[in-house]
């Protein structure tokens, strides 16, 4: 039997204890070393890891401990430069989403784990999720029909960022979603905001993906909102599908709805729309914490040389929207080119599996 995966966290924030406990729950990781500047922090993690080791500096504890993994939960402008001492140092890297705060930073990075043979995996939890993985099941078997746009609100009164706007903190999760269901990148990306706040950082943004065949999504993006709403709708020939992520347990609702207009008609008296309402219907969802299932995609992807789902091509290709996206801000919303032959073209290029489920790993 293999010993457990030693890995290290940098960062106890918001996200950092929440990875750092599904890690220490996994039969085959050990939390063997936590990372973060601030000490009041560390005083807390040492309460529910009195076993593990404990730093304010990154690069002591890449020095002290034999690790074989790190995870980095840190604000995006440290995202590159802690996971290539990592990566340098020998380690797999699970990198929080974005990447990285540039295109260039992630492509470095994935050209260090090329050369090094390591997995470089990132965070889009979403994709890890059961709703999520029945979205893309429904839609991949046509039970929808083709899809037409999806529109998604992912709405709450803070958390305010101080180093990206809000495009670059919530909409990721939407767009990893939207490229996961889609089965490709968009064609033109469209971004208009407002700095409510804080000058130069939008808290306030509303985010436009176009695809081929006439297909395009909308993301509103907001900390600016008396009500939290993390709400998705796929509109499809046939049907349409609803995903309320703050719901308890009815997150998926399938409306059998649709409109229709007469092929052929000989004058406007003769024309009429045609209204399909059908039933609605919630799809059985199997219950499991989408971060437990990412930690241990990751924990499996190590031990067997397998590409992540999430692999660090899938964050560079989020970077660049992103990137788009705030190009397009600066432009007052004009629509800016995007092309994926740029991320095909690197070196070693491989398409990362479409499903995690796929690669059956323990504790997933």
């Amino acid at each position: 039997m293999n010993k457990p995966l030693s890995v290290g966290i940098a960062g106890c924030g918001y996200w950092g204890p929440n990875l750092a406990r599904n890690f220490d729950a996994h039969q085959d990781a050990r939390v063997a070393a936590i990372c973060d500047t601030d000490p009041t922090r560390i005083d807390h993690m040492r309460i529910f890891y009195p076993q593990s080791a404990f730093f304010q500096d990154f690069a002591a504890m890449l020095a002290a401990c034999d690790l074989d993994a790190v995870v980095i939960a840190t604000p995006v402008r440290t995202h590159h430069p802690l996971a290539k001492a990592a990566l340098l140092a020998g380690k797999h890297v699970l990198i929080e989403k974005p990447m990285a705060s540039t295109s260039e930073e992630c492509e470095e990075l994935i050209a260090i784990a090329r050369e090094k043979r390591l997995t470089l995996m990132v965070g889009h939890t979403y994709l890890y999720s059961e709703p999520v993985r029945k979205i893309a099941e429904i839609i991949g078997a046509g039970g929808i029909g083709e899809i037409k746009y999806i529109n998604c609100q992912r709405l709450n009164l803070g958390l305010f960022q101080k180093d990206i706007n809000v495009t670059w903190d919530l909409a990721p999760h939407d767009i990893s979603i939207i490229l996961h269901v889609m089965g490709e990148c968009p064609q033109l990306v469209n971004c208009q905001g407002n700095a409510n706040i804080n000058p130069g950082i939008e808290d306030v943004t509303n985010l436009s993906l176009t695809f081929r065949n006439h297909r395009f999504a909308t993301v509103q993006s907001s900390w600016l909102e008396p009500r939290k709403v993390r709400q998705m709708t796929f509109v499809g020939t046939h049907k349409m599908i609803v995903y309320d992520d703050l719901q308890p347990l009815e997150k998926l609702r399938i409306y059998d709805v649709r409109v229709e207009c007469p092929p052929h008609y000989d004058n406007f008296a003769e024309f009429q729309y045609s209204y399909h309402y059908g039933d609605c219907y919630l799809p059985r969802i199997e219950q499991s914490e989408p971060l437990k299932n990412m930690c241990g995609h990751f924990i499996g992807c190590v031990r067997e040389g397998l590409v992540p789902q999430t692999c660090g091509i899938r964050g560079l290709e989020m970077v660049r929207i992103l990137e788009a996206s705030s190009e397009s801000l600066h432009s007052k919303g004009g629509p800016v080119p995007f092309s994926s032959s740029r991320v095909q073209s690197l070196p070693g290029f491989r398409s990362p599996p479409a499903d995690f489920r796929s690669l059956k790993l323990t504790g997933v």
